[in-house]
């Protein structure tokens, strides 16, 4: 074998382990990593469909809107996109979140901004992100409120509802908690923190997902998370070592780091979302041994939680993870 076929075969070799691992990691129940976003949507049991809402003052915004296969009604989750618009990820995220039982709604926040009136199916992913950049805070809180009030009337909802958001939709995640007293829970995806006089208007609990090699984000998180904690919030986050920004989408990236870090960060997020939304009723089988401890715990007691806050980079040895 010459040298160049042996370095082909070991380039092969180690791409198909690459892929089998994320194959392994998706087979677990994660979303998937970008360019199998597409063929997930496809390739889903669960159904689907494209709904036009009305968001006040003549305003519409489009959504893509899933739901979960059960007999019973479903507490809601929010999806909010990146910078990037609302991809087919995205949706395969809301996907992802109907599997583990909610009625996941994904609103296209510029809905309209496009040429022609359209939104981000009619443009590619610099121009979504110019029309992103130029939204308006309170045209984003307006669009989410419809978007939650239209997704918990559904018939098969429950009147509950959390948001979650990656990247630009991190950080409009954690500023919506700040602009919504009725919201049940917030997941941030590597998103900034909102500015520090606006915290003590969170009533939800906050879970946050980051990166640790991520300062541009990471930097603008234990300030909040010490104001969080004054406050008496209930605010949890992690910093995965090694990982990027955006790793739930890059599954593929940073030497491994980005693919160990969803696997950790999205059974921790519906853990998480369950708990805020009182979800009982839709513990999967890998969720029975935490179910049994609630029930065990509440059984005959009275139970105060204490809501710890990570305020430090976590150790060498791998991430700090503060659950309650």
């Amino acid at each position: 074998m010459t040298r160049k076929a042996w370095l082909t075969s070991v380039l092969v070799t180690i791409l198909g382990l690459a892929a089998g691992a994320l194959a392994a990691a998706q087979s677990a129940g994660l979303p998937p990593i970008e360019a199998g976003a597409k063929a997930r949507l496809e390739s889903s049991p669960r159904h689907g469909e494209w709904v036009t809402i009305d968001a006040g003052s003549g305003d519409t915004v489009d959504a893509f809107v899933v739901y979960p296969e059960r007999a019973d009604r479903a507490p809601v989750v929010v999806v909010i996109h990146e910078i990037f618009g609302l991809s087919d990820w995205v949706r395969s995220v809301a996907d992802q979140l109907a599997a583990e039982g909610f009625i996941a709604i994904a609103p296209d926040l510029i809905s309209g901004k496009a040429p022609g009136g359209k939104g981000s199916r009619a443009v590619g992913p610099d121009d979504a992100r110019a029309l992103v950049s130029a939204l308006e805070p309170s045209e984003v809180t307006r669009r989410l409120n419809a978007t939650a009030k239209y997704a918990t009337s559904l018939p098969a909802a429950l009147p509950r509802y959390a948001v979650v958001g990656f990247c630009w939709g991190g950080t409009a995640s954690f500023a919506y908690a700040t602009q919504q007293p009725g919201l049940g829970a917030a997941v941030v995806y590597y998103g900034t923190a909102p500015a520090k006089d606006t915290l003590a208007r969170i009533t939800a609990p906050v879970l946050g997902q980051f990166g640790g090699s991520d300062m541009r984000v990471d930097a603008t998180i234990p300030p909040a998370a010490a104001e969080m904690k004054r406050l008496g919030k209930a605010f949890t986050y992690t910093m995965y070592e090694g990982a990027g920004h955006a790793f739930a989408r890059a599954q593929d990236g940073m030497n491994g780091a980005n693919l160990k870090a969803i696997q950790q960060a999205w059974p921790q997020t519906i853990r998480f979302l369950k708990s805020s939304l009182g979800d009982a009723a839709s513990f999967r089988g890998d969720d029975q041994p935490l179910r049994a401890a609630l029930v065990s715990a509440l059984a005959g007691s009275a139970v105060q939680c204490v809501c710890a806050v990570a305020d430090e980079r976590p150790p060498a040895g791998g991430p700090i993870a503060m659950l309650h």
